[in-house]
């Protein structure tokens, strides 16, 4: 059976883009596509009139309408489409449960203001188990980037930890035929300046620069070994997380980062690389959770 890419529709220009470019990933990698709409009948505590099957109606519709419009344009796909009788967060936490990812359509504000990604998107970027890919709207169409742009992943943590994320990256390249560039931003320790003994580690690699970037060929190492294919540049930098990633990807076609998956007493969080990367990312961004 065929793995499962999930988009979820609403029916605006945001959305339409959205399942147009999960209808393309779909094609480029070879999944079935599952459109989902949440609607549940909600009636207002205000006097306002109602009609539960007009709503009801206009739910199978916008469904419908981006069904038929998918199958027009990509008429090779494995398409499927369900509306979700719940709110939308847990209908489509539950609906994505096993895909290989969901795709939402986020509101663009102008050209550099970047993404307006309120608490609903970034509540199911938090919680969700499976990689969550944000794709910017710009006159009803996916802001993709440069068809020859690169695929750009954030590297963070050791080998296992980032495992995932970078599963993700190298699948997306190798899908699109496209040269990944692994990125490692790096900054000095709070104890470098009064514990040089903490620094033992790092001075076997002649400092802390040659550290770093060892640190990411040592994590790349068994992804290049699987996909040979794949044309992989690295970049190492000294600096914040999001304002290298995002210096390095401003001509991406993809941005992948990680999300790390813990609880803390404030709830799940989408971590500040990731928020940066959402908020100000030209292309699609894809979230991955991992532990």
């Amino acid at each position: 059976m065929k793995r499962t890419l999930v988009v979820g529709v609403d029916g605006s220009p945001e959305s339409r883009a959205a399942a147009d470019w999960a209808a393309r990933e779909a094609a480029l990698r070879d999944l079935r596509l599952h459109v989902v709409h949440a609607w549940q009948w909600q009636p207002l505590g205000a006097p306002v009139v109602q009609d539960r099957g007009v709503e009801a109606r206009r739910a199978q519709e916008i469904l419908e309408e981006t069904e038929a419009d998918l199958t027009h344009r990509h008429p090779r796909i494995s398409l499927s489409a369900e509306v979700l009788a719940d709110a939308p967060l847990p209908a489509l936490l539950r609906a994505a449960k096993g895909a290989e990812m969901l795709v939402l359509g986020t509101r663009g504000h102008g050209a550099l203001a970047g993404f307006l990604l309120g608490s609903f998107g970034q509540q199911l970027i938090a919680s969700a188990e499976c990689p969550v890919v944000s794709v910017r709207a710009r006159h009803g169409r996916p802001v993709t980037g440069p068809e020859e742009g690169e695929v750009v992943v954030g590297q963070q943590g050791g080998v296992q930890e980032c495992a995932e994320v970078l599963r993700f990256a190298f699948e997306a390249a190798a899908a699109r035929k496209a040269p990944l560039r692994a990125v490692r931003a790096w900054s000095l320790p709070p104890v470098y300046g009064y514990s040089p003994g903490s620094m033992w580690i790092a001075d076997q690699f002649g400092g802390l620069e040659p550290y770093e970037k060892a640190a990411l060929e040592q994590a790349l190492e068994p992804w290049r070994l699987r996909y040979p294919d794949v044309d992989v540049v690295t970049h190492v930098e000294r600096g914040s997380g999001g304002h290298v990633l995002l210096s390095e990807a401003s001509d991406a076609r993809l941005l992948v980062v990680g999300r790390r998956v813990r609880e803390s007493t404030l709830g799940t969080r989408v971590g500040s690389v990731a928020h940066a990367a959402l908020h100000h990312s030209a292309c699609p961004v894809a979230v991955v959770p991992h532990h």
